[in-house]
Formats: structure tokens, sequence, C-alpha cells
């Protein structure tokens, strides 16, 4: 994920690969890339909440902030008319934390950022088959 994160945030992971419900790794961040909240680096785990192998996955991320956000971020794919997959990214803060909402501070990642990810993904899928 790091390799395609349109915001500069994901450094890399620690953990094996998910491969159901409930899975944890850890990601190492470096929130400077946003520069909105000077956090520096840290560490947040991921817990897988949704997988359904190549239908779905979502996570939460779990940090040291508390009271926990509570923001799901997720992947649908879907077979793509003519071949090929579609890709759905989302983001769901509907569910945060009520100090969070009234923090005003979401989305922290904007639909902008979302769709650049998916265009950095589709860009790096063309050139690995390719070669």
């Amino acid at each position: 994920m790091a390799s395609i994160d349109s915001s500069g945030m994901l450094m890399d992971a620690t953990g094996e690969p998910a491969t159901k419900v409930g899975d944890e790794f850890v990601v190492h961040m470096d929130r400077e890339a946003l520069n909105d909240y000077p956090m520096g680096r840290y560490d947040v785990t991921v817990t897988i909440t949704k997988f359904e192998p190549d239908r779905e996955i979502a996570w939460t991320i779990l940090g040291t902030i508390r009271p926990q956000i509570g923001h799901v971020y997720g992947y649908t794919l879907e077979p793509a008319e003519g071949g090929g997959t579609l890709v759905t990214s989302y983001y769901d803060w509907s569910e945060i934390d009520p100090q969070w909402k009234q923090a005003d501070i979401f989305p922290v990642i904007s639909e902008t950022a979302l769709r650049a990810t998916l265009g950095i993904l589709d860009k790096t899928l063309a050139r690995s088959s390719t070669w």
C-alpha cells in the first residue's frame, strides 16, 4: 500500500499479510507529508474489519490518540465490463467518536487523494502487466 499511497504518509508495514477479519499489522506513518499536524513519524495498528478475497477488504486504524477515532478505509473489487477489475476505494468516518466529529477534521484524506491513489494503482498494474 505504501507504494501507491498518494498522501505520502504510509512509510511501510510490519507483520503478516491479512487473510481474515481480525488480522492486525503495524503501519509506520509520517504525518509531516500532509503538513497539517506536527505528529512526525508514528505507528498505528491496522485491524481488518472486512475480508472477502477478490471482493472486499476494509480496516480501521488504532493509534495512540484517545478516544480512538473509528474511521474505516476499504476497497471493493468487481469484474469490469470488457474485462479487468473495477476497484472502488472508500473512507467511512460516519461512525467516528463524537469528539472527533466536533473537531471537524474529517476527511483527513480528501476524495482527490483517494482518486490519486487509485490512479497510481492503475499505472502500477499496467506497468507490471507489460513486463
